[in-house]
């Protein structure tokens, strides 16, 4: 897996290690958690944006009840 290398702040570094310690790579799992919410959180939010420029149109949708079994 790939490393990258960070520089955080005085402030930022202690606020850190109070909500996750350096000790048993907490702060690794933690970092790796919020880059994970963060990019999601955007995904989200595009996709929203994506929503309100076209939305979904305000005709029934298709009936599917009677369609044929797909077999693969």
């Amino acid at each position: 897996m790939p490393s990258i290398l960070i520089q955080l702040d005085e402030p930022l570094l202690k606020a850190l290690n109070k909500v996750a310690p350096a000790a048993k790579r907490q702060r690794t799992d933690f970092i790796h958690q919020a880059v994970n919410e963060a990019i999601r959180r955007r995904e989200y939010e595009a996709m929203r944006e994506a929503y309100l420029r076209q939305p979904d149109s305000g005709a029934e949708p298709d009936d599917w009840s009677n369609a044929e079994e797909w077999k693969a």
